[in-house]
Parts: structure tokens; C-alpha cells; sequence
């Protein structure tokens, strides 16, 4: 059954940090998630801002530009780092409790590609959870704001506008009419066997934005967390980049220190260098482990990492962690400028599921709940300047009324084949058996909208990590393991849009 619902205001997709940052932002929103909790809850890292009196935008922009590969876009970045400060302030008026000294202060870490102490945490490496909940309180007292809990599998259009969604339940069909649309639906970390993504971080949003025609952009960009709990847990527990920022140190069994051989900054050098420095340690038939029995009241300083040590059996302040990169966080995404618009008209793009360029080819480290809160801002304000206009009659794909969601078995061969061929390391005989058997695959997996996502965004990353033929942040080719400056530009890709019925 299918029927449809007119909202007379914007409709966010997602629930998250960014989410949420957009409705509180707008004059009056509907928002629209699933009940699973996304990536932003179990962010443990903290959000980076020039806070400091020896720090600034400035220095925080020229961080971020070092880590990038080349390829952070300069407009992006200066709204980013400047628009920092702001963001933690408004956090705090909403309620968020940050980590302090006796006198008040907010404490300041340091992480890895930072050259100044300026990220700020909640309970030490909870700071997600916090953030999470300052949000959500600010939302359940807004009037202006109202939840919808069903699961978006498509996008409704009229002509070249987007005009709404297409949720499921079962076989029932809702399809949402709206004058704007913002995607703002997370990251495609659980496109791989070893994540620290929860259930439902797939792409999707990425692939129904896509399917509309939009714009996609940077999709070889995959970042790889290098400490995650390598304890057979599956999403893998993140050991935050903060126990490294406090004196942890990356060593083999024999309790040897490897990364000054990788590195200047050895612990502290940027994620994609740290990452295959740990691969590189397991591919010689040896072992990582983060020692961080160093480091003082640990319990109590790094709570939720005590906790996900604690059940396997581990004490980090007495036992060394054996640890695993996974798949953390996408660079790639919808193509959007810095205030969240996209290639289509009615459609804007905000958080990790958007591809602004303000991470280049690889994110520094706490910029990613900042993208968040940043970016929300910035694209409500641009939603409530440019109301679009209620739709008399729409358009939306055959296979969003029909085909069931929930992808089948399958995809976990998809996840292995991409850790295995499109991981941390790759080569062109690796991603073009990735291409092949995905395409034996797809005939399965496109029995389902979920399992046609997966398909469809594996086959659009194996194809740009084929054309880029070089190493550059997040994206490294063993064939190819320099940089070219002939590529130092973003790539982007412009997908066919979907066969469409028209609703009246």
C-alpha cells in the first residue's frame, strides 16, 4: 500500500550530529531516521576548535590543509575552522558538558595532525554520547521540530526538483512531499569487514541522492581508524586517537615501538599513515598493540574505552590492546558546496554522507563532528533562504513502491571482498577482481533496495580508485605509491538517474 503525506516544511534525513544541527537551525523541520543509532553516538574522539590563546582558525585551517592529500578545498576549510569556536559555544548553551580543569576551563587534548592542544571532550572519550544527548534534548523541547522514526529508501522528484521521500515499512509505502530535502544520513563504514561503524552506516543516503542524479564526489577516499580493539567484535570498539594524544604508544609483541620508522611524528603522524603502518605490521607476519598502561587514572579518564577492554578481558592500564585498523569515516560522498546545496535542485547534503572537500583526501583527526555542527548551521540557514515550493504531482522510482529493503547474506561477501581488495592497500589486479566479482554478485544483491546500495556505491569505489592511478591520503596503490601532481583534483562522478512513476 502506498500513500502520501504533504509536509509544508523541510525534511531532514537523519538524526545525527548533523541532522539535528540543521532542525534546530530551521524555522520548522521534520525530521526523518531510523531507530538505530548512528555513527555519532559512538564517537569517542572530541571536536576541534581554536580555542586556545596561542591557537587559531588560521592554524587549525593549516592543519587540516597538511592532512589532506593536497585536496582540501580552501572555502571549505576557512568556514570549517572558522566557524569552530562558535559551534563549541552554542553546544554549551544547548546544555553539552564538556571536560574541564578545577578553574572552570575547557580542557584541550591533542590528536594526531594537530599541532596545538584544541580538541575538547565529554568524559574523556564519550564525547559523541554527550553531544548527542545535548541535542536531542534541545530538539524534544522545540515545538518548532517534529520526529518521524521510518527508513528513507528513496527520493521523490518533480521534473529535475527534488520533492520528498519514499519510506518503508514492510511492503507499505509512505511517500513524504516536502519543499526541501536535506540528506544528512552518515557515512558507508559497514561497506567493510573491519569498521567501527554501527549497523546501518551502508551508503544509502549516498546512493539514493545518486539515484536523483545527483552528484557524487572523492568516492576512493575511505578512511581507516588504525586503532580499533582487534577482539572479534564486529562493529570493532574504537580506541580514541586521544590515548595517543595523551602518551600511548603503538608497539609489537615484543613491546618494540614501530612508528618512528614511518613517520617524524611517529604515534602522532595523520590516520593514513598510522593505518598502513599497522597493516604493514600484520602483512610481515607480526603484531600492533597500543600500550597505554602509561598513562595516569586511566578508568577514569578513558571510561568507554575501560569498557570495551574490559569485556574481552583486557586492562588497559595493565594489558597491552591488540589493535587493527577499520574502515572510520568516508571522504567521498554528494557533491555539495559549503552551504550544503547539490548538483539537484530541492536537495542539499550535510555531514559525513557530503563530499564539501573540506577533508580532502583525508580527514584530520575531531574535524568530523565539527563538519557536523558547522556545516548544520550553515545549511539551515541557506534551507530557510531558499523555500522551495509545494508540489502538486510527483515522481518516484519503480523500485522504491516495490522491491523489498533489507539486503539478504550476500552482503557480508561484499564487505570481506572489500576489506581484502579495496582497503588500506590496493592494487589494480586487486580492484579489478573486486569490479568482477561484484558484478557476479549484483544480480543477488539487486534483489533488494539495501543489497542494489551496496552493490551499486562498492562498484562506483573500486572504479575511482582505479582511475586515480597514485597514493594520496585515505586512497594508497601499492602500484602506484607516489603522488602524481597531474591528480592532485577531486574526482567526480555524475550517476544516471532512475526510471520514475508519476503520483498525483
Amino acid at each position: 500500500m502506498t500513500s502520501v503525506v504533504r509536509l509544508d516544511a523541510p525534511l531532514v534525513v537523519g538524526a545525527g550530529v548533523a541532522g539535528l544541527s540543521v532542525a534546530l537551525g530551521l524555522e520548522r523541520a521534520f525530521v526523518i531516521s531510523t531507530k538505530e543509532m548512528g555513527s555519532t553516538w559512538w564517537a569517542q574522539g572530541g571536536i576541534a576548535a581554536a580555542l586556545a590563546a596561542d591557537d587559531s582558525p588560521q592554524q587549525h585551517a593549516a592543519d587540516t590543509h597538511a592532512v589532506s592529500g593536497g585536496l582540501a578545498v580552501d572555502e571549505a576549510v576557512a568556514a570549517l575552522t572558522t566557524g569552530g569556536p562558535e559551534a563549541i559555544s552554542r553546544l554549551v548553551r544547548l546544555g553539552a558538558e564538556f571536560d574541564r580543569d578545577d578553574e572552570g576551563t575547557l580542557l584541550l587534548g591533542r590528536e594526531g595532525g594537530h599541532a596545538a592542544r584544541r580538541v575538547v571532550h565529554a568524559d574523556g572519550d564519550a564525547t559523541g554520547a554527550e553531544v548527542m544527548r545535548a541535542l536531542n534534548d534541545a530538539v524534544s523541547t522545540a515545538p518548532s521540530i517534529e520526529m518521524i522514526s521510518e527508513r528513507v529508501v528513496d527520493l521523490a522528484r518533480q521534473g529535475e526538483r527534488v520533492a520528498g521521500v519514499i519510506t518503508a515499512n514492510g511492503k507499505n509505502r509512505v511517500i513524504y512531499t516536502s519543499p526541501a530535502v536535506v540528506m544528512a544520513t552518515g557515512g558507508a563504514g559497514r561497506m567493510y569487514a573491519r569498521t567501527t561503524n554501527p549497523p546501518g552506516v551502508t551508503g544509502d543516503g549516498i546512493m539514493i541522492a545518486a539515484r536523483a542524479g545527483a552528484r557524487l564526489a572523492d568516492l576512493e577516499f575511505v578512511q581507516f581508524h588504525p586503532t580499533a580493539l582487534n577482539a572479534g567484535k564486529d562493529p570493532m570498539p574504537l580506541l580514541t586517537e586521544a590515548l595517543r594524544g595523551e602518551g600511548a604508544k603503538l608497539v609489537d609483541a615484543s613491546g618494540r615501538r614501530f612508528m618512528d620508522q614511518y613517520h617524524p611524528m611517529a604515534e602522532l603522524a595523520p590516520r593514513d599513515i598510522v593505518a598502513r603502518a599497522i597493516f604493514w605490521q600484520y602483512d610481515r607476519g607480526s603484531s600492533a598493540y597500543l600500550d597505554a598502561r602509561s598513562i595516569l587514572n586511566f578508568h577514569e579518564r578513558f571510561p568507554t574505552v575501560t569498557a570495551h577492554a574490559m569485556s574481552v578481558g583486557l586492562d588497559p592500564s595493565e594489558h597491552l590492546l591488540p589493535v587493527s585498523p577499520a574502515a572510520h569515516y568516508y571522504m567521498g560522498g554528494i557533491d555539495a558546496d559549503t552551504h550544503g546545496r547539490t548538483s539537484v535542485p530541492g536537495l542539499w547534503a550535510v555531514g559525513e554522507c557530503a563530499s564539501t572537500g573540506v577533508h580532502g583526501a583525508n580527514r584530520l583527526a575531531s574535524n568530523s563532528l565539527l563538519e557536523g555542527l558547522v556545516f548544520g548551521a550553515r545549511v539551515a540557514l541557506d534551507v530557510d533562504e531558499h523555500p522551495g515550493e509545494e508540489q502538486s504531482s510527483i515522481e518516484v522510482p519503480k523500485e522504491a513502491l516495490e522491491s523489498p529493503v533489507i539486503a539478504g547474506p550476500v552482503i557480508e561477501e561484499l564487505r570481506q571482498l572489500m576489506w581484502d581488495r579495496v582497503g588500506l592497500i590496493r592494487t589494480g589486479s586487486g580492484l579489478w577482481e573486486a569490479r568482477n566479482s561484484l558484478v557476479e554478485m549484483e544480480p543477488v544483491l539487486g534483489r533488494t533496495i539495501a543489497g542494489r546500495n551496496a552493490a551499486d556505491l562498492a562498484l562506483l569505489i573500486v572504479m575511482a580508485a582505479l582511475r586515480r592511478s597514485e597514493s594520496r591520503g585515505g586512497h594508497y596503490r601499492a602500484d602506484y605509491p607516489d603522488e602524481d601532481p597531474k591528480q592532485a583534483m577531486r574526482a567526480l562522478v555524475v550517476p544516471g538517474a532512475a526510471d520514475t512513476v508519476r503520483i498525483t
